[in-house]
């Protein structure tokens, strides 16, 4: 995690040069990315880290660690403080003032709760298990800026750990080790629950993990890097959040079911599955899990602040303000603000919405959101590559986009309506079927009726409605004399 690539040390002048966009001939742009973004040589690094030193590193980590843990304490007095409103209920309110010592008190309840070890478990695999998903939850923010260069004496450092030409697929395949620790955790619990859970696990994190993808190769295209500190340097003044809104929205969706959040989280289903993967843990080895759960949440939001919310920049701060709250420890501030409100975005939709079912969920993600996320994928590279070599205006290629994503979403929606009308028909078909006369005897044994379908009238009702009338008009001839 700690590693970077080697670089060649360059004279300070330089670095300078290079970090600020400008080249050797006056101030110019070297090689300009888009009209949108601040000028970087492709695939080169924003963020300057030759005069770090080891203790600095060790310093940046630590902090990264105390800021996940601090963070993870106040989300959970969040989700339930929100929730609860949002519900019309109290909430946490005994522990401390306003509940906010829940947190800590459930902390304390973990780690006195009995540890109990399933016989017949795998036993290193299932203590594995939890520290695979909680070291690689760590890790992410690694490579995520908080900052630009702040000064420490003499020295000038990034408000970043590391970075990289590839720093986000460092982020990718990190989140698909992470999802490792699940199905290790499922198969070596000996159970079929937790085994269900974890294949349901993975079955979501490739279903959601290739839109995601596909909507981040869109901000590549547009940033011309994969380095973080590059990407967060090109979204001046405009964020990608706004000039790639599709691919922000597919994110945001394919986030929530990577992290397995309502409505997609499927894999602790405790309706169907108790818990899932979690389902034979206790004790710290479940709060590892748990806390996994929540750094993960973090991480994602991180990620999206970084990739379409102009990571640590204050929105139209360089063109307003002329950059004064872009230096020393204010980015920390606007960047945490970011990720809390994204954080704040996956409370919402979790007392909002309602569990979909799993065959829904792996439908929406196969058969719509990876559609449309390679549809989009396409016009933003053809946009990449018309801009580059002016064969067109910015406002003809939006408008040009703007017609090819309606006619995208047309044909989808026709193709939906034309699906739509199919289930009816076989809907229409069932029920016709159901309502014809039901034998129960056709198999040569009785069994009962489906739901919807009908008896027929049974042979003794007719005699004794017979019965009934000879005795109802022999009484009325009586009553009559």
């Amino acid at each position: 995690m700690l590693d970077r690539f080697p670089r060649p040390r360059r004279p300070r002048r330089e670095r300078g040069r290079v970090r600020s966009g400008l080249g050797h001939n006056g101030g110019e742009p070297v090689n300009a990315i888009s009209h949108l973004a601040v000028t970087t040589l492709p695939g080169q690094v924003v963020a300057d880290f030759t005069d770090d030193r080891w203790w600095i590193t060790i310093i940046k980590a630590l902090c990264i660690v105390v800021f996940l843990i601090l963070s993870v304490i106040m989300a959970l007095w969040v989700e339930r403080r929100g929730l609860a409103r949002m519900q019309t209920r109290p909430g946490p309110n005994v522990h401390g003032p306003f509940g906010l010592l829940q947190a800590i008190a459930d902390a304390v309840k973990l780690l006195t709760k009995e540890d109990f070890w399933k016989a017949g478990v795998d036993k290193v695999t299932y203590l594995l298990a939890p520290l695979i998903a909680a070291f690689t939850a760590f890790m992410v923010y690694a490579v995520i800026p908080f900052g630009p260069n702040v000064h420490f004496g003499s020295i000038s450092t990034p408000l970043q750990l590391a970075d990289t030409d590839v720093a986000v697929l460092y982020i990718l395949a990190i989140t698909s080790v992470g999802v490792y620790g699940i199905i290790l955790a499922g198969w070596s619990s000996n159970g079929s629950l937790p085994l269900l859970g974890s294949t349901r696990s993975a079955a979501q994190m490739i279903s959601y993990e290739l839109a995601m993808g596909l909507s981040l190769v869109t901000v590549f295209i547009m940033s011309g890097s994969m380095a973080t500190s590059t990407i967060v340097a090109a979204q001046s003044p405009v964020w990608w959040g706004l000039a790639l809104f599709p691919s922000f929205l597919i994110y945001l969706v394919a986030m929530t079911g990577e992290v397995n959040r309502l409505p997609f989280d499927l894999p602790e289903c405790e309706g169907e599955i108790v818990a899932g993967h979690m389902t034979e843990y206790s004790s710290m080895k479940f709060a590892w899990f748990f806390l996994a759960e929540y750094i993960n949440m973090f991480n994602v939001s991180g990620v999206a602040t970084t990739m379409f919310l102009g990571g640590w920049r204050l929105p139209f701060g360089d063109q307003i303000l002329g950059g004064m709250f872009h230096t020393g420890l204010w980015p920390i501030l606007w960047f945490g603000i970011k990720v809390w409100i994204v954080m704040f975005c996956l409370i919402w939709v979790r007392g909002t919405l309602v569990r979909v079912r799993y065959d829904q969920f792996m439908k929406f993600g196969w058969k719509f959101l990876m559609p449309v996320a390679f549809a989009w994928f396409w016009i933003v590279a053809v946009m990449r590559v018309v801009t580059h070599y002016g064969l067109a205006t910015t406002p003809q290629l939006w408008l040009g986009a703007a017609v090819v994503l309606l006619v995208i979403l047309g044909i989808i929606w026709i193709w939906g309506a034309r699906a739509d009308h199919k289930i009816a028909r076989a809907q229409e078909a069932r029920e016709a079927e159901l309502r014809k006369p039901f034998d129960a005897f056709a198999g040569g044994y009785p069994v009962p009726p489906l739901p919807g379908q009908v008896l027929p009238p049974s042979p003794r009702m007719g005699d004794a409605v017979g019965d009934e009338l000879v005795t109802t008009a022999a009484k009325a001839e009586g009553d009559a004399k």
